[in-house]
């Protein structure tokens, strides 16, 4: 099959999105399909271009087998929401001005929302192609972005939800990450036999306990504490104010150092946080390449999983959760819903109530004082997701939905 991932989100790039759908690509080529990515000159979270795509209309490359056509994007690093829609509609519009010369025929088209307006483009870039629509939903919008209150203009809205719905409708397949946004669309009364679910997943020769370094902890000054780690975007989403109160309960543990590596709109906020309240055990690292993320995640001891205490994410399945359990660290999850299911089955961690800092600091507490359970929760993450939720698994259903399409 000739196959395209629309997306605006790709590597180098770090981030959920682009380690999903790039993982995606490399598995099904694998296979023995013609796999190619449709993406935005990299941008991502530093809301700039990055150097070397600088003054670049279009750019097409291979990376790790994959053929890459990157098109023009309106790059910018404010949080206001005019700014962040121009981010958006511009590479709707020059994925698909730009894009459609360099891309040959394909079979399918599987676009990737949010942005939800990436869906006209992959609807449309599969009329001129002759290709199958498939829209795959890793997070409801504009239902997310309203009850982050981000998003309040009413015509904004409905236009949003006339796009989300006219997207289910045109779909030849509707792929969704979680039973959370299988059941939200189900339940809205679309067909029900061609929503899929694709979850997240992790490969598993990547990401493993074997690549600890030593010499990685000395150099981020971790080498005699015990390291709780966040990777990711420190966004709304994550409130991750809650685990700086956690932090500031544990202050005086002078062997806990809590480490937040990544960037994203709230970043700032969060290290002028650090020093108003003089903390000295929370260290923030910036943003690293992907090939480095497998030894940064194994060289930590714990990791910490947030989400805002909201109904929207009772259906979330983040991916770092996934990328810990194969690396074999215990997890505090401060997460309801789905992900609180999967570690409790999974016996891999500690469920705690979202936003809450004493939990958090509880629940730090009893694995930094507790070495048999936290390897004893280590050993049964890494069991759960080689057995559920390994990549090629999860790529090998994909590719069945696909093929039962043609």
């Amino acid at each position: 099959m000739k196959i395209l991932f629309l997306t605006q989100y790709c590597p180098p790039e770090v981030g959920a999105p682009q380690n999903r759908i790039f993982e995606f690509a490399k598995q099904l080529k694998s296979f023995g399909h013609e796999v190619t990515i449709l993406t935005a000159m990299p941008n991502y979270p530093r809301g700039e271009i990055f150097e070397e795509y600088r003054g670049k209309k279009i750019v097409t490359e291979n990376l790790d087998g994959i053929n890459i056509v990157r098109t023009g994007i309106y790059a910018t690093k404010s949080k206001d929401f005019t700014k962040r829609l121009r981010n958006y509609l511009s590479f709707t519009w020059t994925s698909v001005a730009q894009g459609t010369r360099h891309i040959g025929r394909q079979d399918f088209i599987i676009t990737e929302s949010p942005p939800l307006f990436l869906g006209w483009s992959g609807y449309v870039l599969a009329k001129l192609k002759k290709a199958k629509f498939v829209f795959n939903v890793s997070d409801l919008w504009p239902e997310s972005a309203v009850k982050l209150d981000v998003l309040h203009n009413e015509a904004m809205i409905r236009a949003s939800i006339w796009l989300e719905e006219f997207c289910y409708k045109k779909a030849a397949a509707v792929t969704c990450q979680t039973q959370g946004i299988v059941d939200n669309i189900v339940n809205r009364g679309f067909d029900k036999r061609k929503i899929h679910l694709i979850t997240n997943g992790v490969d598993t020769e990547f990401f493993k306990r074997e690549k600890r370094s030593q010499e990685y902890r000395e150099i981020i000054g971790v080498n005699d504490k015990f390291a709780v780690v966040y990777a990711g975007i420190h966004g709304l989403a994550q409130g991750l104010e809650v685990v700086i109160s956690a932090a500031e309960l544990l202050r005086t543990e002078k062997g806990i150092q809590f480490v937040f590596i990544g960037e994203g709109p709230e970043k700032p906020m969060l290290v002028e946080l650090v020093k108003e309240k003089k903390l000295e055990n929370v260290t923030f690292l910036p943003i690293q390449s992907k090939k480095d993320m497998p030894q940064i995640i194994a060289s930590m001891d714990a990791t910490v999983v947030p989400l805002k205490k909201l109904d929207l994410f009772k259906g979330a399945l983040p991916s770092k959760m996934f990328e810990a359990l194969a690396s074999e660290l215990p997890i505090v999850l401060a997460v309801e819903g789905e992900a609180e299911e999967l570690i409790k089955n999974a016996k891999a961690g500690i469920v705690v109530e979202p936003e809450n800092e004493k939990s958090i600091a509880r629940a730090v507490l009893k694995l930094y004082e507790d070495r048999d359970l936290r390897e004893e929760l280590g050993r049964n993450g890494r069991d759960y997701v080689m057995k559920y939720f390994s990549r090629e698994a999860i790529t090998r259903r994909l590719e069945k939905i696909l093929l039962d399409l043609k």
